[in-house]
């Protein structure tokens, strides 16, 4: 049994390698490419936008009233340029800035000479703080007027300065600050820090604030949530006036103007990673800039999410599952019992990830608590309804003349519990526990949705610096496989004890 196991370990193995290379073919197959050489071209073109911008609407405002197909939305622009870089996609809309910073990232891709629109954009801050707000604008027109801005624009566009602030301000209250860093100038990871132009727009605001920045970073569409909600003192990422957004959080005055434009490919259009070694690409994706240690610290967060999160969810889920099942033998602890059911049917009836959201953005919306708590939470709750349900099941499994020997013995239900019906029950449903604790860990992956810094999300930040999907990505999915491996041969090595103590 144990040889098969090893080659069904050896065969998945080699299915997901396989796997991985037939993408990486795939990626580079020919597809049905719409040249793209005036705005009225994209009325026919497969056309890519970031979801949730002011950008998306403006671009599916003009494709619906030419009748178009809609734009296809990616959760941020990096993603978006690696769709146009691989074929799947004709034109990027995006926000000029990061467009040129794109296009000096990639040799292949070009900026259409007519531009598609114009905005501006401003920080934004929760209601209600119209003091801070106040200051905030306050020092947003300092930073304009006296030039400090023209600096920073020097020193990330131009790259005709060596612009940086230093912060004086080390003890005192923090100013927090939500981005997505994905934006380039304005946002972006750089030696493993989230920098730029907004960014250093920030320290400086906490420095004559006399605040200490602390900066958090999240999708860019849970940002505004963030803000609204008091989870954050700010937001930054390059945020658009809408009337939209301005019934739920206020704008500062404009931080800057810029152009919305469309990245197209060159005339080449080729790959720029197929110029690549493999051994440049490992080194582009986990050497330079030390990005291994997002996967590092990554890992570090997933492990301890996970196991406390077990912890939690294997102790309420026993003292659950006796509960259910003395008020089955007894009669006893009926509205616990009826409260019990409740839970489990709402928490296995709705998705962790909506779990997760109202857990951090509902119930602890006024709270200042730690983030990994608060995912440690999420994720030991939705597995204490599991495992009640299977730790409850082996109980079930025992039979019941085993009750009756123990209450004919004069031990009380509890005791009965302890000693005879809870190892028993244990031993039996080791697998399934085992199976949950699996999917446990894979359930950490969306912690990236609160702006943590779990595994996952160190796998999409280096994607998105590098505009490598597949290195990074299946770094993460052997880690997990690695892990994952590593839990089933403890179970099994535990169950094979457990087998010779029968003997």
């Amino acid at each position: 049994m144990e040889k098969w196991r090893s080659l069904l370990h050896v065969t998945g193995f080699i299915a997901l390698f396989a796997a991985s290379l037939f993408s990486l073919t795939a990626c580079n197959s020919e597809n049905t490419v719409n040249r793209v050489e005036s705005i009225k071209d994209l009325c026919h073109a497969r056309v890519g936008v970031q979801i949730g911008t002011t950008t998306e609407i403006a671009i599916n405002d003009y494709l619906t009233q030419n009748k178009c197909p809609m734009a296809e939305r990616y959760n941020n622009s990096p993603d978006a340029i690696a769709a146009l870089n691989q074929g799947k996609l004709d034109a990027v809309v995006l926000d000029e800035l990061p467009a040129k910073k794109f296009v000096s990232d990639n040799a292949n891709l070009q900026i259409l000479n007519t531009p598609f629109n114009t905005e501006s954009y401003a920080a934004i801050l929760p209601k209600g703080q119209e003091k801070l707000l106040n200051e905030f604008n306050s020092i947003i027109d300092e930073i304009v007027k006296d030039g400090t801005y023209e600096k920073l624009y020097d020193t990330y566009v131009t790259k005709t300065g060596n612009y940086h602030y230093t912060p004086t301000t080390t003890e005192g209250p923090e100013l927090i600050i939500a981005t997505s860093p994905d934006f380039p100038p304005y946002e972006f990871y750089q030696n493993n820090e989230i920098t730029g132009i907004e960014m250093e727009m920030a320290a400086i605001i906490a420095d004559r604030l006399h605040m200490k920045l602390k900066i958090e970073s999240m999708e860019f569409d849970g940002i505004i949530n963030a803000v609204s909600t008091g989870k954050v003192h700010a937001g930054f990422s390059g945020f658009s006036k809408t009337e939209e957004r301005a019934k739920v959080i206020n704008f500062t005055h404009d931080i800057c103007t810029s152009r919305i434009l469309v990245v197209i490919p060159t005339e080449k259009a080729l790959m720029s990673m197929q110029n690549q070694s493999f051994k440049d690409k490992l080194y582009n994706n986990f050497v330079k800039e030390d990005r291994w240690k997002l996967l590092f610290n990554g890992l570090c967060v997933t492990l301890v999410i996970s196991a406390f999160a077990a912890l939690l969810g294997l102790c309420g889920g026993t003292v659950m599952a006796i509960i259910r099942v003395l008020h089955l033998k007894t009669g006893r602890f009926r509205i616990l019992n009826l409260l019990i059911k409740l839970y489990v049917n709402i928490i296995r009836g709705t998705p962790v990830r909506v779990q997760l959201l109202i857990i951090y953005y509902v119930i602890f919306a006024s709270v200042d608590i730690n983030k990994v708590l608060v995912a440690i939470i999420a994720f030991g709750l939705n597995s204490m309804a599991y495992t009640t349900e299977i730790i409850r099941s082996g109980m079930l499994a025992i039979p019941a003349g085993q009750f009756e020997a123990g209450y004919s013995l004069g031990l009380r239900p509890f005791t009965v519990m302890k000693h005879i019906i809870i190892p028993q029950a244990f031993k039996n449903v080791l697998p399934a526990l085992a199976n949950e604790g699996i999917s446990l860990i894979k359930e950490t992956s969306i912690c990236g949705y609160i702006g943590l810094m779990d595994l996952t999300r160190g796998g999409v930040v280096i994607r998105n610096t590098t505009f490598e999907a597949f290195l990074p990505l299946l770094a993460v999915a052997l880690i997990y496989l690695l892990i994952i491996g590593t839990l089933s041969a403890g179970v099994a090595h535990l169950e094979r004890r457990m087998k010779k103590n029968e003997r």
